[in-house]
């Protein structure tokens, strides 16, 4: 692939510049950094633990095989740790570029100066590792970066806590770390106040690293778990934002749609979805998945599609449960827009088209169905499953860092891109999900997707009995919770 056309830093002028001034910091930056870059052995074993862990965090949030750009890139090790697609590394320091491109030379590294960037092409993943702390002006560089993403990028920033600037201007004046000079000292709200003002929203906030070590087992116990529990978290050496481009819903286009009914002795039904499923955007598929039923839903279904005239397709399960079937739907579909809805219809075919609305509009894009908002009929759901639900919800939403009130409705909608990326880093969280909510839900949180709660009425049933067992099955969500945890939150 070329090399990206990019404006590259001027030459720094050789009469000194006024103090004060832009030019007189980055000049001054520029001269400690080239001298970093000829010097880095020195601080190299004092910084490696840091940097290991820092890699660590970043390949749980950026899946391999994406298109990354690093500014502030260095000598491109953590750019090259995440094993993109395509690479590019940029850095102002000439020391540091070349560095880099002795070492990584797969990898594209450019000399420029941040705030001047310019680039003609965009990517997946941008990504900020210790930068921000260290630039004269922040907002222009997320400016910058603005023009460098599509509707699904994602920005990362990690920048240094203010908690431990004492201990950061030792630890440099000892010779133990890089030397340092005057910082630019954020918290959350200011970093996502500058990446708003730069037409990003910010998805969440995780602090990271309590100790910079590699001491075990204190390193892991410190890292690993309690800088994620309160109040631990605000001792953080580090911070990490995720951010995606504010939503510009102007100028979209319709999108096909493919909805997906998993069906298993749901007979009674299917003549009421074919009829009460509306059209939306560019055209409506149905996807009839039948999984094993010991009634006539299958014949059922060639029966009532036949008299239809809708474009439908009809498919049986090999495997079991309703994530197989999902799974079976998904790959089968046609549309842009994929969308599950269950067969038992408590929730109303004629909501989905504001299910569709959220997500094209951008305004998430992770669409959940939430069924504990409104009034339910009084033989909706159990009390058991009630509380059963609330809690998963609040423990789910903890250990995704985003709202998810209802886990378990099976209404859900997302891009069919992004269900692709989803299957296709399944193995992270491995394959024992019967019910297919989990895999989605896991999947859109570590690609650092949008997922936002959407109120629904929640109905009886009013054919059939529920394929759900109460007791077995939630057993089987806390052992998917304790593993989530360990994939998700406790990485």
């Amino acid at each position: 692939m070329p090399a990206p056309e990019l404006r590259t830093t001027p030459e720094i002028s050789a009469a000194e510049p006024a103090a004060g001034t832009p030019e007189a910091y980055r000049e001054h930056r520029l001269r400690k950094w080239d001298y970093v870059a000829r010097n880095l052995s020195r601080w190299e074993a004092g910084n490696r633990y840091y940097h290991r862990r820092l890699t660590q965090i970043f390949q749980n949030l950026v899946p391999p095989g994406q298109r990354i750009l690093e500014i502030g890139c260095a000598q491109g090790d953590l750019l090259e740790a995440l094993r993109p697609s395509y690479g590019v590394g940029v850095d102002f320091s000439v020391g540091m570029i070349d560095r880099a491109r002795q070492k990584h030379p797969e990898m594209t590294f450019l000399h420029a100066d941040a705030h001047e960037l310019s680039l003609d092409e965009t990517f997946d993943v941008i990504i900020l590792s210790d930068l921000i702390n260290d630039v004269w002006d922040v907002e222009t560089i997320f400016q910058r970066i603005r023009r460098l993403a599509t509707p699904s990028t994602r920005v990362i920033v990690n920048w240094y806590s203010r908690v431990w600037a004492p201990i950061l201007g030792l630890t440099a004046k000892l010779g133990l770390s890089t030397p340092k000079l005057a910082q630019n000292w954020l918290v959350s709200d200011d970093v996502s106040n500058l990446l708003y003002l730069a037409g990003f929203e910010t998805l969440r906030n995780q602090p990271e690293i309590l100790w910079p070590l590699p001491f075990r087992p204190l390193s892991a116990l410190f890292n690993r778990w309690l800088v994620k529990l309160w109040p631990f978290w605000y001792f953080a050496l580090t911070n990490v934002t995720i951010a995606r481009p504010i939503p510009e819903p102007d100028g979209r286009e319709a999108s096909v749609v493919s909805v997906v009914v998993p069906a298993r002795n749901e007979a009674g039904n299917i003549a009421e979805i074919i009829r009460r499923t509306p059209e939306m955007g560019a055209g409506t598929e149905l996807i009839f998945v039948e999984g094993h039923s010991t009634d006539d839903t299958w014949e059922t279904i060639q029966r009532e599609v036949a008299r239809s005239g809708r474009p439908c397709k009809m498919l049986q399960q090999t495997g079991k449960g309703k994530g197989d079937a999902v799974r079976l739907g998904f790959r089968e579909a046609a549309g842009e827009v994929l969308m599950i809805l269950d067969a038992d219809i408590t929730v109303s075919p004629e909501d989905l088209p504001k299910f569709y609305e959220a997500l094209v509009s951008g305004k998430g894009d992770f669409i959940n169905g939430v069924r504990l908002v409104y009034p339910m009929h009084e033989e909706a759901m159990r009390p058991f499953n009630f509380l059963g639900n609330k809690f998963f919800s609040m423990a789910f939403s903890w250990l995704l860092r985003q709202p998810v009130k209802d886990t378990l409705c099976g209404t859900k909608v997302l891009w069919k891109k992004d269900y692709e990326s989803i299957a296709a880093n399944r193995a992270y969280f491995g394959d024992f999900d019967p019910f297919g909510d989990f895999d989605l839900l896991f999947g859109a949180a570590r690609l650092n997707r949008k997922i936002v709660d959407l109120p629904v009425r929640y109905g009886a049933r009013t054919y059939g009995e529920t394929n759900i067992q109460r007791w077995r099955h939630g057993v089987l969500l806390l052992r998917m919770a304790a593993f989530a945890a360990l994939r998700v939150k406790f990485t």
